[in-house]
């Protein structure tokens, strides 16, 4: 019986579940609240892991073609530039089975978008506010803001931080802030003169700070996040603009990679980064949750994107396996949840590892990095294997 879905979301996570639901031979209709999906946000990595997925999706060489395959990981420090670790990441197709990219935000949106449109027509809806869910015995719907209902076998809320879908099922959360705040921005490399950015995945370590610097589009845009400690900002949201005065204040002294890119930015983005407790139910009869939406992750392990693109895979695998929905959305859960709690407990840690101390507690902390930079890549291999290696396509 083929299912029809409600996704409430039309950015990575609710494309990708539209798609993956239709591989596996049921149809889905997306609600996007923005009128036009337009160039947002900044770039973002996507490992190994979710590679498999697009790959399946017959999607993999289109994202590559768009993005840029980054050499190696790196950790250098802020200020002096000096190497603590590098590990190869040319090899990761071998030990992991596919290659990690890089790719703007955008242009990922627009290859799974493309794909909605060949392969779902007529499916997205955009200007289209979803303000809460109903469900019967037969069937679910998603209530829109003008009052009319959009009806469905299922509804997958893939709505973002602010979920409507989670709010409804659980409630208002009370996130916790985590006293980072984070910048963003994207420069054009034949802007930045001389001080481009390693063709790598880069950390630059600071006390009470770190930033991360990466290419995009075949090498010709520099991508940079910076996260900062403090309090007096609390504002969370990807498209508040801060000023480049503020921004280069925040990195005064450190190495002029980072700061000619802050300088050479049009425009520079700020958030306050918010910790949300995992959640341990994420569907309530018909209706479940998805990325975001159930599992928000701070930025520091790269994997917001990917464990969005898991869930969708997982979901839709689920629907095909089982002839009742409501157990299908449960053993959705159940397959994901220990994953996602895992990579979330380990971003809050690398938040931690990222700002380092002075003296002894820098030593502590980067001599276990330095070291494992020096070893072979295949130790560091088996180090990410849970993480990259994991293919819920297999």
């Amino acid at each position: 019986m083929q299912i029809n879905a409600i996704i409430t979301g039309g950015g990575i996570g609710g494309l990708t579940a539209a798609l993956c639901l239709h591989h596996f031979g049921h149809s889905a209709r997306i609600l996007e609240q923005a009128k036009t999906i337009k160039e947002v946000g900044a770039g973002i990595q996507i490992s190994p892991n979710a590679m498999h997925i697009l790959r399946a999706l017959g999607l993999d060489k289109a994202v590559i073609a768009k993005g840029f395959l980054p050499k190696a990981s790196q950790i250098r420090t802020g200020r002096e530039g000096r190497e603590v670790m590098i590990s190869s990441m040319v090899d990761y197709p071998v030990i992991f089975g596919a290659p990690y990219v890089h790719i703007h935000r955008s242009d990922l949106i627009n290859v799974l978008r493309e794909a909605v449109e060949e392969r779902l027509p007529g499916s997205l809806q955009t200007d289209c506010a979803v303000s809460s869910y109903g469900q019967d015995k037969a069937s679910a719907w998603a209530s829109l803001a003008d009052g009319s209902h959009i009806d469905g076998d299922m509804l997958i809320g893939a709505d973002g931080i602010k979920s409507a879908i989670r709010q409804q099922m659980h409630g208002d959360d009370r996130p916790r802030f985590t006293g980072n705040v984070a910048w963003r921005a994207v420069v054009p490399v034949e802007n930045l003169g001389r001080h481009v950015p390693p063709p790598n995945a880069t950390v630059w370590l600071g006390a009470g700070k770190h930033a991360v610097t990466y290419l995009l589009r075949g090498g010709a845009l520099a991508n940079f996040v910076g996260v900062v400690e403090r309090n007096d900002w609390r504002e969370e949201g990807w498209t508040i603009k801060g000023s480049r005065r503020d921004a280069l204040a925040d990195f005064a002294g450190w190495h002029p990679i980072i700061t000619n890119i802050i300088d050479k930015a049009d425009a520079h983005y700020r958030w306050a980064l918010f910790d949300r407790p995992p959640l341990n139910q994420w569907s309530d009869g018909r209706v479940t949750l998805l990325g975001d939406a159930c599992h928000p992750m701070l930025p520091f392990m790269a994997q917001g994107a990917a464990q969005a693109m898991e869930d969708a895979y997982v979901l839709a695998r689920a629907v095909a396996e089982q002839s009742d929905i409501e157990t299908a959305l449960q053993q959705y859960c159940r397959t994901r949840l220990p994953r996602t709690k895992k990579v979330q407990a380990q971003a809050q840690s690398n938040m931690r590892l990222f700002h380092q101390g002075p003296g002894p507690a820098r030593l502590i902390r980067h001599g276990p990095l330095w070291l494992a930079g020096k070893a072979d890549s295949k130790l560091a291999g088996n180090a990410l294997a849970w993480l990259y290696g994991h293919n819920v396509t297999a």
